[in-house]
């Protein structure tokens, strides 16, 4: 059993590793709520742009001409984007959009390569010697979309030179505080049909694009010369939108993995507090018993000294 020093030294322990976790799930709180707003509020731009290419897409001149970001072929290798993050203590975040990536990886019927962003990532597929095309590690820890674009630049060249044929992003949808969902979409080739997953958050996919399609718009200049300058635009603002749902989605987590190392730290404390109570009163009991027993040795001491003198005296 612990002696009363080392209960001691574990609750002062305890108690601080508590205090850290509470300013960590403060701080994860304040920034959670910051990039929930900067998720938010870039949804509405994304489901207008889709909605814009979408109808351009569907559009006699626009099909007439295949842009090459639209183009379909034969898949002999895959480019995946994993984003995680930077930093751990954010609960099973990393793990889940990393073992899906992985999953992903192991049963397409072409090599994987990866292009990832965030420490964690890049490890991860260092681990396992896998073909890392590019890392874009560290993040800001406020990435704006000048800090995202080359991310999509380097995909989007990936797949113009033909390297490869298919580009996937692997990232963290954020639905709600207590609810993220790590995604695989297709980001490249574009493919505007129903039935096939875009890239795009969940409130923005739900855009029914054959509605989309049946509007009446009117382009200037042609949709074709449009789609040359929209498509790539698209594409790096669907890696931008990827990064900020899994920025929401890591702040999320860390605060509710906070949150939870709080809670079981206090109820460690409780535990440990009450082995300590315990073992200090079996030690004073101890002391107690230890006196009471000492005394009584003493009095029968004294008892067995007045008999023996008693003796003595009868005797003479």
């Amino acid at each position: 059993m612990p002696t009363l020093r080392e209960l001691r030294r574990r609750i002062r322990t305890v108690r601080s590793i508590s205090q850290i976790t509470r300013a960590m799930e403060a701080v994860s709180a304040s920034k959670m709520r910051r990039a929930q707003e900067m998720t938010l509020a870039s949804r509405p731009y994304s489901q207008k742009a889709w909605e814009v290419l979408v109808h351009l897409a569907h559009q006699a001149e626009a099909s007439a001409l295949l842009h090459p970001l639209l183009e379909v072929r034969p898949v002999h290798r895959v480019l995946l984007i994993l984003i995680t993050a930077d930093r751990g203590l954010c609960g099973a975040y990393n793990d889940n959009v990393i073992r899906l990536a992985f999953r992903f990886a192991a049963v397409s019927r072409a090599p994987v390569s990866f292009l990832t962003v965030g420490r964690k990532g890049r490890d991860a597929v260092a681990r396992v010697r896998g073909a890392l095309v590019a890392d874009f590690s560290p993040m800001p820890r406020w990435p704006r979309f000048t800090d995202v674009r080359p991310i999509a630049r380097v995909a989007m060249e990936e797949f113009l030179k033909g390297s490869v044929d298919e580009i996937y992003i692997a990232y963290t949808d954020f639905i709600n505080t207590m609810v993220q969902r790590p995604r695989v979409r297709r980001l490249l080739p574009l493919r505007f049909a129903q039935g096939h997953e875009p890239a795009v958050p969940e409130a923005v996919e739900r855009l029914d694009t054959r509605a989309v399609a049946n509007k009446t718009f009117i382009y200037e200049p042609d949709p074709a010369q449009l789609l040359d300058v929209i498509l790539p635009r698209f594409v790096e603002l669907q890696v931008y939108h990827a990064v900020l749902e899994s920025l929401a989605s890591e702040h999320s987590a860390r605060m509710v993995a906070m949150r939870n190392a709080t809670e079981n730290a206090e109820n460690l404390i409780y535990t440990l507090t009450l082995s300590y109570n315990k073992a200090r009163q079996q030690s004073i009991t101890s002391e107690m018993l230890d006196i009471a027993g000492g005394a009584e040795a003493m009095r029968q001491a004294a008892r067995a000294q007045i008999q023996a003198r008693l003796r003595v005296g009868a005797s003479r």
